[in-house]
């Protein structure tokens, strides 16, 4: 019996993370990292403006929002 209750926790986990995981794929595009080196719209793949100027210090590269959640979007 023992051992069922660290199986059975490991279960819950996997299925909490498995529907976690779409709202993280579709956050993790929201800023782009800009500049001279990447092309438009620039490298979207950071999920806070802070993980995006974190990778921009010290270059000449900026953060900005991804065009596709600036827009409102249209039918």
């Amino acid at each position: 019996m023992h051992r069922v209750a660290p199986m059975l926790t490991l279960l819950t986990a996997a299925v909490f993370l498995a529907f976690l995981e779409p709202v993280r794929a579709v956050e993790a595009d929201r800023y782009c990292l800009r500049g001279r080196n990447w092309g438009f719209p620039g490298n979207c793949q950071f999920a806070t403006r802070s993980q995006c100027l974190a990778s921009a210090s010290g270059t000449n590269a900026y953060c900005g929002i991804n065009p596709r959640y600036a827009a409102p979007r249209r039918r």
